[in-house]
């Protein structure tokens, strides 16, 4: 790509009425911005290919990951192939658009108000869509990328510091220390838990939780640890179903509506507050009980991870159980001082070793089978 060109495909990412323009969009997903740079070094598209040529051959298979991508990014296909994470059901295999990766791309740019030149962390696996997408922004909007292994401790390699970054709550407990060095940190892939939410509080960096799944393209929707409500990104408009989950309209990203499980709070026309799983929630003795809200109040009181779910019960059709990752041990009663009456476990059940996700996430149940 000449000069002139580079030049014509910054001006393009940097407006965004000409997002909607097919041929400029298409033009895109097959364009490395003339400002993008992958650990200190500059690439266009030929080059970047070539190195992720070189990256199926390597031990390390974070790098394979990357190569792969990088070459179903710019092959002749408009969508790329991945599998959902299969948290509340069986995984399956959908297509997402290019196109529309890119125009998540520049709404996650244009949300955090990162430009070009920004200076980017990518520490996330590269075969799930929070590490496709890290890729996809750097690459149209002109970011400095840092692809490191995707560990536990991302920001130990090296003391550079970073505009942006995205990371699973796992990493992030791991580089509380070191997070300083990061202006902007979205945390995804799993709910945050409160007590980690306590410590990121006091932070002097800008920290914020994300919703999104991959029918979404990652994040549709972010929030700071600080705040309760959930701010939606551009171009996504948001309301309810008759159980009072969020349905989603991101025209953007999706042609079709997503209705979501997730039970909602309408603030406002671009903000909503999350009140837990509809797949989660128990009736017990016909209370509804809320099972994220309830372990966000018990945290910090059990030394453990933890959570609750309902039981089948032949008086109350439910009963709140509550579930320890340890070995048994006596609980002290006035840890459930700080739930209501209803609120309280009925049965306490310690197991050795939850069962996850891939992606870290808790099958819960599975976990009690």
């Amino acid at each position: 790509m000449d000069q002139l060109e580079s030049e014509i495909i910054r001006k393009i990412t940097a407006n965004r009425s000409n997002r909607g323009n097919s041929v400029i969009m298409k033009k895109l997903c097959d364009t490395v911005h003339a400002s993008f740079t992958l650990n200190s070094v500059a690439y266009d598209k030929e080059a970047l290919c070539l190195l992720a040529q070189s990256f199926l051959n390597s031990a390390e298979e974070y790098k394979k990951q990357f190569g792969r991508f990088v070459l179903e990014w710019f092959d002749a296909n408009d969508f790329i192939t991945l599998t959902t994470s299969g948290t509340t059901g069986k995984p399956k295999e959908i297509h997402l658009k290019k196109e529309a990766m890119v125009n998540s791309a520049f709404a996650t740019a244009e949300f955090f108000n990162l430009e070009e030149g920004c200076k980017a962390l990518h520490c996330l696996p590269t075969q799930y869509i929070a590490g496709k997408m890290m890729l996809v922004r750097a690459i149209v909007c002109g970011w400095q990328l840092d692809l490191v292994k995707p560990d536990a401790h991302p920001l130990d390699g090296n003391d550079a510091a970073y505009d942006f970054a995205a990371m699973v709550p796992l990493q992030v407990e791991n580089s509380i220390a070191e997070l300083y060095r990061v202006k902007k940190t979205i945390i995804g892939g799993a709910k945050l838990n409160p007590m980690l939410a306590g410590k990121l509080k006091t932070l002097p960096v800008s920290v914020y939780e994300t919703y999104g799944m991959t029918e979404t393209i990652t994040h549709i929707a972010a929030k700071k640890v600080q705040e309760q409500a959930f701010s939606v990104l551009p171009g996504i408009t948001i309301g309810t179903d008759e159980r009072n989950c969020l349905v989603i309209e991101a025209p953007r990203v999706s042609d079709e509506k997503i209705v979501t499980n997730d039970v909602v709070e309408i603030v406002n026309s671009n903000q909503f507050k999350w009140l837990g799983r509809y797949d989660n929630v128990i009736n017990s003795g016909g209370v509804k009980l809320f099972p994220e809200k309830i372990e966000e109040k018990l945290s910090g009181k059990i030394p453990y991870r933890f959570f609750v779910i309902g039981k089948p019960d032949a008086r109350l059709g439910e009963k709140l159980l509550l579930v320890i990752e340890a070995e048994p041990y006596d609980i002290q009663t006035l840890v459930f001082d700080v739930l209501d009456k209803f609120e309280k476990p009925k049965e306490i059940l310690f197991v050795p070793k939850f069962r996850e996700t891939e992606t870290g996430k808790i099958k819960r149940l599975e976990t009690i089978q």
